[in-house]
């Protein structure tokens, strides 16, 4: 399926989804009935599997649509450390420190 764009002089630009070569130069607006003319537009050539593609879309959504969170991320930050575990010996505690 192709997507077809028609402007009507009343209503408007509308999109029909039509099989390739079935657009004609003149289409019946949906809403008045009018004649509509069909408008040239840039093509749209992106692969849906594209990684490029789908990241943009990601961003874009994101402005948009940001996901809520209820928690932060588990486990340290970029900045952090992990703290190693405290020593189990006492005696560790009386040695000297660096």
């Amino acid at each position: 399926m192709v997507t077809y764009r028609y402007r009507c002089s009343g209503c408007g630009p509308f999109d029909l989804a039509l099989p390739m070569g079935e657009g004609a130069a003149e289409r019946p607006c949906g809403e008045c009935g009018a004649a509509a003319r069909r408008v040239f537009t840039a093509p749209s050539l992106t692969r849906p599997g594209n990684p490029l593609t789908r990241a943009l879309d990601a961003s874009n959504a994101s402005a948009h649509e940001p996901r809520v969170v209820s928690r932060p991320a588990a486990g340290p930050g970029p900045l952090e450390r992990p703290r190693p575990a405290a020593p189990s010996d006492p005696r560790h505690a009386l040695l000297p420190r660096p």
